[in-house]
């Protein structure tokens, strides 16, 4: 065996060379850990965003307090006001909604009593107090059905039918949708100062009349909810395709009216028709983006891109269609009719796949369900598809003498499609420009008269 050389001692590392201390300097006090200065900026937004989201359920649950949207609205601002001037100089609460809602609630228990007190003194001095009385404790308002959401009574108060069309539609954006007086006037294309006066005249009219802040039961149901339902809708429909101006697509409107729908069928799991109308309005929202080309002029079904379609939206809808039937007893009500119709649309993958039989049968049980109109021209559109346009022109000449579609664009518009494909070209022309000339949105008026250019 080789014998191995020893191994030599290990050498110690030689330090590296270290600088010259300096003077020693005096060791500064340890200094306390300071929470991050607050951002306003930041403040603000949060405050903003947080308001729009909770701002239903704030005034839904003050209004249970005070028995008065308007007093409870302003007890709410009340509250946002506390909260401008607090979260910028003390930051963000770690729950901002449940911080609103305690400040908006505390203000409006401090008003009870201050008109309790009043009440008292009133009846110490033999005053006659029926007219005065007040207020009852926050408590639960009975309901036989079991449904005490204080955000489900606001939704029916703010559409009773003691309120115009017009009225409910507004007071609803405001109260539920949480836009200002000026966002509701720039959506519907009126006066900011119309818009106030008749949200002011709303919440008066709630006032004086006494409306009960409760969900109606029995037979009031119905017809109350058909009111709730219909407000969403004519919002969405504003959204969908705007009556007028200069956009064809409003996409804020239908996103507000998709969540009031959103909203209502959580809080009515039993009723189809809430299911229903959610199930509509999901459908509808999902061909969004391929409604529109790349300058926002309109794009008609037939050359619509599917595949730009919302595939998640119509998995909603599909869902909200199943629990509507689900629920459903008897005759379907009329937004499921409209929801199923839809869906007919969204299963198929292109314009010449889509089952037109199908959809004019369902447009026939709608019309019976709710004669309109409007729902047999729809329904002739898809028996132009299913048998064609000579059938569907017959059904479309015999609407032409209702008073209800002498201004209705639509009506020659589908004439004029119907007259084009049968080879009518001028008949069809004419048409088209009448149309034109009935449509108050401009991107529309631009659509049909472009389509009056192309009959030569």
């Amino acid at each position: 065996m080789t014998p191995q050389p020893t191994p030599a001692a290990p050498q110690p590392t030689p330090a590296a060379p270290q600088p010259t201390p300096a003077a020693p300097q005096p060791t500064p006090d340890p200094q306390p850990t300071q929470p991050p200065t607050p951002r306003p900026d930041r403040a603000v937004e949060a405050i903003e965003t947080v308001f729009r989201m909770e701002s239903p359920r704030i005034i839904a649950g003050v209004t249970r307090v005070v028995r008065d949207v308007g007093i409870a609205e302003e007890l709410a601002q009340d509250a946002l006001v506390a909260a401008l001037e607090q979260w910028p100089r003390d930051g963000v609460p770690e729950n901002p909604g449940a911080w609103l809602m305690t400040t908006a609630r505390h203000r409006a228990v401090d008003l009870v009593r201050r008109r309790e007190n009043y009440a008292r003194k009133l009846a110490e001095i033999g005053r006659d107090l029926s007219a005065t009385a007040p207020p009852e404790e926050p408590g639960v308002l009975h309901d036989p059905d079991g449904i005490d959401d204080d955000l489900l009574r606001l939704v029916f108060t703010a559409c009773h039918p003691v309120l115009s069309t017009e009225a409910r539609t507004a007071l609803t954006l405001r109260l539920l949708g949480g836009l200002t007086t000026a966002e509701i006037a720039r959506a519907f294309l009126a006066p900011e100062a119309t818009i106030a006066q008749r949200i002011v005249r709303a919440k008066r009219t709630l006032a004086t009349r006494n409306i009960a802040f409760e969900v109606p039961h029995g037979p009031d149901r119905e017809a109350r909810l058909g009111s709730v339902l219909d407000v969403i809708y004519l919002i969405f429909n504003e959204g969908y395709a705007a009556t007028a101006g200069d956009d064809w697509l409003r996409p804020s409107l239908c996103e507000d009216a998709l969540r009031l729908a959103r909203v209502l069928s959580a809080l009515m799991p039993k009723e189809p028709e809430v299911h229903g109308l959610t199930a509509l309005l999901e459908l509808q929202a999902s061909r969004t983006a391929a409604r529109t080309g790349p300058s926002g002029e309109p794009v008609l079904l037939k050359d619509q891109n599917r595949s730009r379609w919302n595939r998640m939206l119509i998995a909603r809808g599909i869902a909200a269609l199943g629990r509507a039937e689900a629920t459903s007893s008897g005759a379907p009500g009329p937004y499921l009719l409209q929801a199923a119709i839809v869906a007919c649309h969204a299963h198929a993958y292109t314009y010449e796949e889509t089952d037109w039989s199908r959809i004019a049968t369902l447009y026939g049980l709608l019309a019976a369900r709710s004669p309109s109109p409007v729902v047999e021209l729809n329904r002739a559109v898809a028996v132009s598809m299913s048998e064609g346009p000579a059938e569907a022109l017959a059904l479309v000449d015999a609407l032409a003498g209702d008073p209800a579609l002498s201004d209705y664009h639509l009506l020659p518009s589908v004439r004029g499609d119907l007259l084009a494909r049968l080879g009518r070209m001028a008949e069809a022309r004419a048409e088209f420009e009448r149309a034109a000339s009935l449509t108050r949105n401009e991107r529309e008026r631009e659509l049909l008269l472009r389509r009056a250019a192309e009959q030569s």
